[in-house]
C-alpha cells in the first residue's frame, strides 16, 4: 500500500469551512484509505491506500469533502519520498537563527505556469524571503506572518493555487508518513 499526505486548503480558518479532524478521519476511511491519522486543525492528513496516483486521492477527497461539508477544498497530495525532497531543498536548511514557526512551505499542485512564476519572482519582499522550487514555495517571516502584508501578494500571484504549511507541520507529517511506512514492513 501507499503512503499518501494531503494538505486541504482554507479549512478551518477564522471558523469558516469547518471540518472536524474525525470526521475527515472518518470520510477518508470511506473512500477506503487505512491507518487514517490527522494532525491539527488545519486540514492535514496521512493514510496508506492502495490507490496509485496522487492525482487520483486528491480529486476523490475533494469530491468527498464538497459532499460531506457543502464547499470545495482543494487537496494537495505528497508522497512521503516527495515530502523528503521538500525538506531537502529548503533554502534555509544551512542557516542559523530560522524559527522553524515563521518558516512556511506553500504547496502547489504543479510547477507554476510561467506568468504565475514570473510574478512571483517580481515580488520584493523586505524582510521576508521567497524561494520558488518545484512544486513547493518557501517563505520565511522573520517578524511573523500576522503582521506581514506579504501573504496576499502571494495568493494573488498564486492565484490562490496552492497551501501553506509551517515548517513545524512540514517536518511532523513527514515523520507520521515514514512511521506508517515502516509499520507496513
Amino acid at each position: 500500500m501507499n503512503v499518501m499526505i494531503c494538505l486541504l486548503r482554507g479549512v478551518n480558518l477564522a471558523g469558516h469551512k469547518k471540518v472536524p479532524m474525525e470526521v475527515l478521519r472518518n470520510l477518508c476511511t470511506a473512500l477506503k484509505h487505512c491507518d487514517v491519522q490527522t494532525y491539527v486543525q488545519s486540514g492535514n492528513v496521512v493514510f496508506r491506500t492502495r490507490e496509485q496516483g496522487a492525482l487520483v486521492v486528491a480529486k476523490k477527497l475533494e469530491k468527498a469533502i464538497e459532499k460531506q461539508f457543502g464547499f470545495r477544498s482543494d487537496v494537495f497530495v505528497r508522497t512521503p519520498s516527495e515530502l523528503k525532497d521538500v525538506i531537502a531543498r529548503n533554502p534555509f536548511a544551512k542557516r542559523s537563527g530560522i524559527e522553524p514557526g515563521r518558516l512556511l512551505v506553500t504547496f502547489l499542485a504543479a510547477e507554476p505556469a510561467p506568468e504565475i512564476r514570473e510574478a512571483i519572482l517580481r515580488i520584493k519582499p523586505d524582510p521576508e524571503e521567497v524561494h520558488l522550487s518545484g512544486r513547493e514555495l518557501y517563505v520565511y517571516y522573520p517578524d511573523g506572518i500576522g503582521r506581514s502584508r506579504l501573504s496576499g501578494v502571494i495568493d494573488k500571484a498564486l492565484q490562490k493555487i496552492g497551501t501553506a504549511r509551517n515548517w513545524n507541520t512540514v517536518t511532523k507529517l513527514l515523520e507520521m508518513a515514514e512511521k506508517l511506512e515502516e509499520d507496513k514492513k
